[in-house]
């Protein structure tokens, strides 16, 4: 199965003219599915959950290509989920697109105090179809970088600027291990995106996707130091309870 961020991964390397060496990470060759060296894959632990909301991730140049990202989580997960390039001078025509879908209601995900008041928003907003039928689906706009990436990209992103800004109150300390962040309180794409479904009132979503980040990071740390995966132990055991769907051996699928 491909996703977006798999295609804009793909797309990316294609343009590359050296292969992408990731800083720290271990070893050998990689599942195509996953990103994890082939002993530690986890496609027969990506969880199935039915998922009303989408997520857009508009991503720094080199994002997609870490096997750290956790926006390839995200659309493991979450079936509508898009993935695009950012680019100061260009924007692709397919995110203008879908932001002006009628099926969508966007928010960008951003901490309301860069933003000025008038745009910030603390909740999900229910709005109404064009036909009348049906509430828009809430569409997550997610500005997948570091954090100073994301501050130049959200100031140097016009097309974004008529979107309401979703402004997460969350005490929520990050569990990602993966990356060094200077505060403990910025969170890794994942965790922001189970915020927003969890918001959005898709408890399930949001406690799935959480647990499959922890699966995910166990894996990867555990290949980064040539151990092996304990499929019983509490973090998988968990995921299973969440997502029946999720489960079997490690084994990279041929």
């Amino acid at each position: 199965m491909t996703h977006a961020v798999a295609r804009l991964r793909s797309a990316r390397l294609a343009r590359s003219s050296k292969p992408f060496l990731a800083r720290g990470g271990s070893r050998g060759e990689r599942c195509s599915g996953c990103r994890l060296v082939l002993t530690h894959c986890l496609c027969a632990l990506r969880p199935a959950v039915p998922v009303r909301a989408g997520v857009c991730l508009i991503m720094a140049d080199i994002e997609a290509l870490k096997p750290s990202n956790t926006g390839w989580l995200i659309a493991d997960m979450v079936a509508d989920t898009f993935a695009f390039d950012w680019a100061r001078t260009v924007v692709d025509p397919a995110l203008l697109a879908l932001l002006a879908d009628p099926q969508w209601q966007p928010y960008l995900v951003f901490p309301g105090e860069f933003v000025a008041s008038e745009r910030v928003v603390t909740e999900i907003q229910l709005v109404e179809a064009h036909d009348g039928n049906q509430d828009r689906r809430p569409l997550f706009v997610l500005l997948d970088a570091t954090w100073p990436e994301a501050r130049k990209m959200f100031r140097k992103s016009p097309y974004l600027n008529h979107l309401p800004v979703l402004n997460l109150q969350s005490e929520q300390l990050s569990r990602y291990r993966l990356r060094r962040s200077q505060r403990d309180n910025h969170l890794c794409t994942s965790e922001v995106a189970a915020l927003c479904l969890e918001l959005a009132g898709e408890t399930l979503a949001a406690q799935t996707l959480d647990a499959y980040l922890d699966v995910f990071t166990n894996h990867y740390l555990n290949a980064k130091q040539q151990s092996p995966v304990d499929l019983q132990d509490a973090l998988h055991l968990r995921l299973r309870s969440l997502a029946p769907a999720a489960g079997g051996s490690t084994l990279c699928p041929a």
